[in-house]
């Protein structure tokens, strides 16, 4: 009897580390292509013959789309249920990246990247619903945080792995090989999740957020302005400063490790406190100060490159963990599938508009340098919103929770 217990324990252990997996990955997989930009951007320059700006459009197209769709990806997933959204999420990761090692053309390259897009906007309002339905109140921050680490570590494996793999055998082989990987992770999805009672009365209708719901999208759209083009063009300005393209990919794995290192600790952190709206303004502060560092970067001192990646990653990555916590802490903010995804077409929107923004900068009469700073006024911006959350959380200003669709819509 007692070694029955104890092989029951092992069960519930091992199933219990594989339904955390499923929530890691699923934010993984369909962000990974974001950073397989920024870590193989110099080889589809050269490949596919264009400018260092156009890959800006790639992350737009990606994202550009996740942000449109992520207005209407709550009510799909509470009607479809959580694990059934996220089989469907990794079975069209797995296209995008099959479409991607036959491209030929750069339109073929976007529309394979686009693909992804349907992915991402999935993402957050899936893993949120099943933590909503399957994890205890004490420990949802923890796990949000743990599964919002999942983004960073795809860029660790982007940057580690992915450069070496296109030096041996070309960038879509590079990309091909998460194709197995996101078919074995539908399976393993639909193994280890319990199967939810889908809400078939879900609307599709648009719906207006709250006033903190407004504001806290707000912060995310300059957040994800920020990071989206410090990735896509990191290493591409690293290798204007004399790096090597597998040393800029280092870059992007010491990022992912400073975000899931962020994203792991401060999500907890900002679960006990009273209102981490007061965080979000910190990190966007320091976010700004890591860029203002990155702009003193030159081939003879190449350090602050390196200081910058290291602050923009124990900062900016954190602020979208955070604030998908407070999500699920506040009902104030909305239900937590349609809230989170609407809080993503804010994030997505910010990638969508910051790589090619970054990109006609960076190629104007204001360069790089100007591009740069382009962020540290965002970033900016979005601490001043952040500043006038707190002061509207600390007030009792929260608005009509995010219920009745838009007229006309």
């Amino acid at each position: 009897m007692t070694h029955d217990a104890g092989s029951e324990g092992i069960i519930n252990r091992r199933h219990s580390l594989l339904f955390r997996g499923v929530l890691i990955s699923a934010m993984a997989l369909p962000m990974l292509v974001f950073y397989a930009i920024g870590t193989l951007g110099p080889y589809l320059v050269d490949d596919l013959n264009v400018v260092p700006g156009w890959l800006g459009y790639l992350t737009m197209s990606s994202f550009g789309l996740a942000a449109l769709l992520s207005l209407w990806a709550g009510p799909l997933v509470s009607r479809l249920g959580a694990r059934q959204s996220l089989v469907l999420l990794f079975l069209l990761a797995s296209m995008a990246y099959a479409l991607l090692g036959l491209a030929t053309s750069f339109t073929g390259v976007m529309l394979a990247v686009a693909v992804c897009g349907i992915a991402q906007a999935l993402s957050n309002p899936a893993t949120n619903l099943m933590i909503a339905n399957s994890v205890p109140p004490h420990q949802k921050a923890s796990v949000v945080g743990m599964k919002q680490a999942g983004v960073q570590i795809s860029a660790l494996f982007a940057g580690l792995s992915l450069p070496g793999i296109a030096e041996l055998l070309g960038w879509r082989a590079a990309l091909a090989v998460l194709i197995p990987c996101g078919l074995l992770l539908a399976l393993v999805t639909w193994k280890v999740t319990a199967g939810d009672r889908p809400t078939a009365a879900a609307r599709f209708s648009l719906t207006r957020p709250s006033r903190i719901l407004a504001l806290l999208m707000v912060i995310q759209f300059c957040a994800g302005v920020a990071l989206s083009a410090f990735i896509t063009f990191l290493g591409v300005y690293a290798t204007q400063q004399g790096m090597s393209s597998v040393t800029a990919g280092s870059l992007v794995a010491v990022f992912g490790v400073m975000g899931i290192l962020a994203r792991v600790g401060l999500t907890p952190l900002a679960g006990r406190m009273r209102d981490a709206s007061w965080l979000l303004l910190l990190l966007l502060v320091l976010s700004a100060v890591a860029i203002g560092v990155i702009i003193q970067t030159s081939p003879d001192r190449q350090w602050t490159l390196w200081a910058g990646t290291i602050g923009m990653g124990l900062t900016a990555v954190a602020t979208n963990a955070v604030a998908m916590s407070m999500l699920l802490q506040d009902r104030a903010f909305g239900a937590p599938a349609t809230s989170a995804g609407m809080l993503s077409a804010a994030f997505f929107a910010g990638f969508a508009v910051g790589p090619p923004s970054f990109g006609g900068l960076s190629t104007s009469i204001w360069g790089f340098t100007g591009a740069w700073t382009a962020l540290v006024v965002v970033l900016v911006l979005g601490s001043i919103v952040a500043l006038v959350l707190s002061r509207c959380r600390s007030n009792g200003w929260a608005g009509e929770v995010l219920s009745q669709p838009v007229e006309g819509k």
